[in-house]
């Protein structure tokens, strides 16, 4: 359904996932798509390779240009 946006309880998920929405888009990092999966981030990088390999969507409508911010040790790093 066009606009739907869809809420999980609380105890849905093990930890919550804070998400970006820009107008009529959600953004989730690497690391959030596999939180939200409960999967390896591995396994989200290779599905979304074969996603791109296969024409079925484009990197530059699928990935943001804005840098990845991510925690680690403590710091927030931009990559």
């Amino acid at each position: 359904m066009k606009d739907e946006i869809i809420l999980y309880a609380p105890n849905e998920l093990a930890e919550h996932i804070e998400v970006r929405i820009d107008e009529e888009t959600v953004w989730l990092s690497l690391n959030q798509i596999a939180q939200l999966f409960d999967r390896d981030k591995s396994v989200i990088s290779r599905h979304l390779r074969n996603i791109y390999k296969e024409g079925e969507l484009t990197i530059e409508a699928t990935v943001a240009k804005n840098a990845t911010v991510q925690i680690e040790a403590g710091r927030k790093i931009k990559r």
